[in-house]
């Protein structure tokens, strides 16, 4: 039988092999299609079918890796086609394909009935605990991964026991038990950090676990992992899946920390490479470009990419209710979250889609609405102790008491939650609080301090960006019209400062900024208002009403 070579004679079948090991994905898979495809063996055809998933031609990767399941089953290897079975299921459930993917997952279960102790009969247990989390069934998706933990440690697999551990911290989060699991997603990055693992679930477990902080709000969390994997992610094959898995993470890093320019580049970068690679793969870059283009006043463009984003499979929501909300469809908006609160049992999910409908439900009135919702965020934050939670909360029934006019509860909460944001280094959300606490603290008469939490939420959102913000705080303030003299909103901050009395370096300890930036905004301010000295500066910020 012929022997398919390379043009300098060496076996084209081994060289494939060795490829492989060493994750050279273009060299494996010239080399296998370079041989006869008779004498490819069932872990040949799987070793294929990796080569070809990381040259992200997917469709082709699926139709291998069958090839080797009946390959397997051909050879009697019921190792073999328990483990390629499995990953058909999870396969054919990614692609939306469940009749396929069920056949499949009841295929490897009957091919591990024999073999239960092993590290195949272990990974179909992980494959079996995901699923069991998709549909709800937490409890058994804890049982099922610690038994994969297991079996997974008595063989020393250390891909299984790193893959279940992940699996297991998911489904302890989804259950509400986020502390637990979030210790649980810790030690499996840790096995992708020290480079413990296989590529494929290298990329797994990093894409989960980044989207798992990000979902809880623990920018902290995220972006440590995320700098700490940053390496591998660098080093993957430019064509494959995970680069553009990766950059969704990137996005939506930079948009919690504020920087939408960098944030909305890495997504719309992210939607053209995930499209090419599996159209369902780019859902999630679609919704991170909504929420940045929503934020940012775009609400056209956010609408747009929110429904091809539910078009590709990803929930819209709540993004797409606040653009509705934005665009004064009151009622839209309240309709399209209560309808996706009836069917959320994931806790950060939840605590979001409540969140936007205490929003909602203030602009329409609905204060006992409001109520009801800030009292289930606060319920969920009592009993997750994470301070995201703890954050959406205070700021929520902050919300509510301003509209019942307990200004009292109002800045007790809201002064909390300004607070817990900026710890937590989201700007967002702390400019958007302290917006709410500067209204406050106007309806309880304190004047001074409340215009000095609005010019401060004034200046994040236009450092942000978000022009929306920008002139609502601008007309609470006292009308849409810009500062005298051409000055910007921390110009006006620091004019003000300056007014007080302050040092720079007292304005630069309370602006947390440098002295040498102080010093530069001084002296774009003497210029624009045409002094020159502190003196004549805060002569004219008493004549213009600044101080």
């Amino acid at each position: 039988m012929r022997r398919g070579r390379h043009l300098d004679g060496t076996d084209a079948i081994g060289r494939a092999r060795e490829a492989l090991v060493a994750s050279a994905w273009a060299d494996a898979y010239d080399g296998f299609h370079a041989a006869d495809p008779a004498e490819l063996t069932a872990p040949d055809l799987e070793g294929l079918a990796d080569a070809a998933w990381w040259l992200s031609k997917l469709p082709e990767s699926v139709a291998l890796r069958q090839k080797a399941y009946a390959a397997y089953v051909a050879a009697g290897d019921e190792l073999g086609a328990t483990a390629v079975a499995a990953r058909l299921a999870i396969e054919h459930f990614i692609r939306d394909e469940p009749s396929v993917g069920a056949g499949f997952l009841m295929r490897a279960q009957r091919h591990a009935e024999g073999i239960p102790d092993s590290r195949e009969a272990g990974f179909l247990a992980m494959v079996e605990a995901t699923l069991a989390r998709y549909q709800g069934d937490l409890d058994g998706a804890v049982e099922l991964a610690d038994r994969a933990i297991e079996i997974g440690r008595r063989h020393a697999a250390t891909d299984l026991v790193a893959m279940a551990i992940h699996t297991e911290g998911l489904a302890l989060v989804a259950a509400g038990r986020v502390r637990e699991g979030v210790a649980l997603l810790d030690e499996a990055m840790a096995a992708v950090v020290a480079g413990d693992l296989s590529p494929y679930f290298t990329g797994v477990i990093y894409c989960a676990v980044i989207g798992a902080c990000l979902e809880l709000g623990d920018i902290r969390r995220a972006g440590e992992w995320s700098d700490a994997a940053r390496g591998w992610c660098d080093s993957l094959p430019p064509g494959s899946p995970f680069p553009g898995m990766c950059r969704v993470n990137r996005a939506e890093v930079a948009r919690l920390r504020g920087s939408w320019s960098e944030a909305e580049a890495e997504a719309i970068l992210a939607t053209d490479e995930l499209i090419a690679v599996e159209p369902g793969f780019a859902a999630p870059a679609f919704s991170q470009l909504g929420e940045i283009r929503r934020r940012l006043g775009d609400l056209a463009g956010a609408q747009a990419a929110f429904e091809r984003a539910q078009e590709l499979g990803d929930d819209p929501q709540p993004g797409l209710a606040l653009v509705r909300l934005a665009q004064r469809k009151v009622d839209a908006a309240r309709t399209a979250l209560r309808l996706a609160l009836s069917t959320e049992g994931n806790p950060p999910r939840r605590a979001r889609l409540l969140s936007a409908q205490v929003e909602a439900a203030l602009a329409a009135g609905a204060i006992d609405e409001a109520g009801a919702a800030a009292d289930e965020l606060g319920t969920m934050a009592s009993a997750t102790e994470l301070p995201a939670f703890a954050a959406a909360a205070a700021t929520a029934s902050g919300s509510v008491a301003l509209a019942e006019g307990d200004v009292a509860g109002a800045l007790a909460a809201l002064g909390s939650a300004a607070a817990a944001w900026r710890d937590l280094k989201l700007p967002y959300e702390t400019a958007t609080t302290r917006l709410l606490l500067g209204r406050a603290l106007l309806a309880g008469g304190d004047e001074d301090a409340g215009r000095l939490e609005l010019h401060a939420a004034l200046v994040a959102f236009e450092q942000l960006g978000a022009a929306p913000d920008v002139a609502a705080t601008r007309a609470l303030l006292g009308g849409s019209a810009e500062p005298p003299g051409g000055l910007t909103a921390r110009e006006v901050e620091v004019l003000r400062l300056v007014a007080s009395g302050r040092t720079n370096r007292d304005i630069a300890v309370e602006l947390v900024i440098s002295e040498h930036t102080v010093g530069r905004h001084l002296q774009n301010i003497f210029a624009k208002i045409d002094v020159s000295s502190r003196a004549a500066a805060t002569a004219y910020a008493f004549e213009h009403d600044l101080a």
